[in-house]
């Protein structure tokens, strides 16, 4: 029941991120907002038990950032110099900072000590996998079987990241070639 409680508040704190995201008028702080909304959903993917995807998703959502940061940087050096929206932005910042940290204590004291067995599925898996499936290869079986849904997620995920990856940085080289030629036919 405890479980439950806590992805809700996560699930309201992905809200309230992604809602910064839509309304702020700062490019770099929505980026940020992004940023802690990806964050607080692979924190959900632990207390999930799914530690493969959470780590994917910050993978996914570091990767996203370092593009989106360069991007913005690029285009809105106007955030980078208003002192009232920085500071403002610091403390929204900063308070996403600590409330993140704080579930990532819960999420961490949460997992089982060091040795003892993480999931009592795998057990499952061991005794009945192989009779079940037919599979030669355990491993295989494990994945592509059981846990079908989980690996097709991640396969989204990491499609969408480097399609998305994709799509800004083959913008960013049209508009450095177009930079080229209108300089090369002003000389």
């Amino acid at each position: 029941m405890g479980t439950v409680i806590i992805l809700h508040i996560l699930l309201g704190f992905m809200i309230v991120g992604a809602i910064i995201t839509i309304e702020i008028k700062n490019m770099l702080s929505a980026v940020i907002a992004v940023g802690a909304v990806g964050f607080i959903l692979s924190i959900a993917f632990m207390f999930l038990g799914a530690p493969d995807i959470a780590i994917t998703q910050v993978v996914v959502e570091i990767l996203s950032l370092i593009i989106l940061i360069r991007a913005t940087i690029n285009v809105d050096n106007v955030a980078i110099e208003k002192k009232e929206e920085v500071i403002f932005s610091n403390r929204i910042t900063l308070i996403f900072i600590g409330i993140i940290l704080v579930f990532a204590w819960f999420a961490f004291h949460a997992l089982p000590q060091f040795g003892e067995p993480s999931m009592r599925v795998s057990q499952y898996y061991l005794t009945h996998g192989l009779q079940e499936v037919g599979a030669t290869n355990f491993v295989t079986s494990v994945i592509l079987d059981y846990r079908a849904y989980d690996t097709f997620g991640e396969a989204i995920v990491l499609f969408t990241a480097i399609s998305g990856a994709f799509a800004i940085l083959r913008r960013w080289k049209k508009e450095q070639h177009e930079d080229f030629l209108r300089i090369d036919r002003e000389n």
